[in-house]
């Protein structure tokens, strides 16, 4: 699975939140000012050129959805942080939060209750 780029990460999100949309549609959600049509165009294009996005043709239009879902989106790019920054090792990052203090202690606790109890 291709990286994506901050631009293609939000227009995913739209497709991942709102579903299948004309690139017409998309641009409506922007607040102004809004992208220009043929740059989200082009962006959209290229999202469907990496294996994230696919169409359905409407006469001369295309409907745009999502082939790859937000679950599947954030365990790989979940594993290519970790193997690019820890090695492959997720305990590693696990205790880089631990260190860092984004994670206490007790919620490790229960994170590893929940993973016993097989609840994750």
């Amino acid at each position: 699975m291709k990286t994506l780029t901050a631009k293609e990460e939000e227009i995913m999100g739209f497709f991942w939140e709102k579903g299948p949309m004309f690139v017409k549609q998309l641009l409506e959600l922007y607040e102004e000012p809004r992208p220009h049509f043929n740059t989200l165009s082009t962006i959209v294009r290229g999202l469907e050129e990496k294996g994230y996005l696919s169409h359905t043709a409407f006469g001369n239009t295309y409907q745009y959805h999502a082939v790859v879902s937000e679950e599947e989106f954030r365990r790989k790019t979940l594993r290519r942080v970790i193997s690019k920054y820890f090695n492959n090792s997720f305990l590693g990052a696990v205790s880089s939060l631990v260190k860092e203090e984004d994670i206490s202690v007790e919620e490790l606790k229960e994170l590893i209750q929940k993973v016993e109890e097989g609840r994750l």
